[in-house]
C-alpha cells in the first residue's frame, strides 16, 4: 500500500486511523498543508487528490492508496512558482500566510470543476460553460478562510490566473 505525494511513492501509515493532513506533515515533512480547525470547517488543509480538492484533516491516508496527492509543495515545476503563486504575491493575497496553501490548492481544484461545467450556488445558467466571474470565484472560494481577511487579494490572484485559464 502507497500513496504518490507529489509525483513520489511513499508509503501508507502503518496505523489506519492516521488522517492524510497528519502523514502529510507528521510522517512526511511536507509543512505546506496546514492544520487549522482540523474539522474540515477551515479550508487551511486543502490538497488535491487526482486534481479534486479535499480536506485533508477528514482523509484517512489509506483511503488514498495508489492516489496522487498535491500538497503545495508539488506545484511549483522547474524551480519557478506555479502562476498561481506568483499571482498570490502580485495581488497580495496573502498576509501572515497560513491559510494561502490550501487558498492555492483550493483554487487550483476549483479551476478544474469549473473547466468540468460543475454549478455553484450561484451559477444562474446550468447548461452554459461556466464563467469564473468574481461572485462564482467568492461562492466557490467559500470553504477557504483567510483570519487576516486578504480576500480581495486572494479573488484578484485567481481571477488573474485560473479564473483566466477557464475562460479561454
Amino acid at each position: 500500500m502507497s500513496l504518490i505525494i507529489n509525483g513520489i511513492a511513499v508509503p501508507a501509515p502503518v496505523d489506519p486511523r492516521v488522517s492524510l493532513l497528519d502523514h502529510l506533515r507528521e510522517t512526511l515533512h511536507l509543512t505546506g498543508t496546514k492544520k487549522g480547525c482540523n474539522q474540515g470547517a477551515c479550508g487551511a488543509c486543502t490538497v488535491l487528490a487526482d486534481g479534486e480538492r479535499i480536506l485533508s484533516c477528514l482523509a484517512l491516508a489509506v483511503q488514498y492508496d495508489g492516489r496522487s496527492i498535491t500538497t503545495i509543495e508539488g506545484l511549483a515545476q522547474d524551480d519557478a512558482l506555479h502562476p498561481l503563486q506568483a499571482a498570490f504575491i502580485e495581488h497580495d493575497g496573502f498576509q501572515c500566510g497560513y491559510c494561502t496553501p490550501g487558498q492555492i490548492c483550493s483554487a487550483i481544484g476549483m479551476a478544474a470543476e469549473a473547466r468540468r461545467g460543475v454549478p455553484s450556488h450561484v451559477t444562474t445558467d446550468l447548461t452554459a460553460d461556466v464563467t469564473l466571474s468574481r461572485a462564482e470565484v467568492q461562492e466557490r472560494m467559500s470553504g477557504n478562510l483567510c483570519r487576516c481577511g486578504a480576500y480581495n487579494g486572494i479573488v484578484e490572484a485567481i481571477r488573474s490566473t485560473v479564473a483566466a485559464e477557464v475562460a479561454a
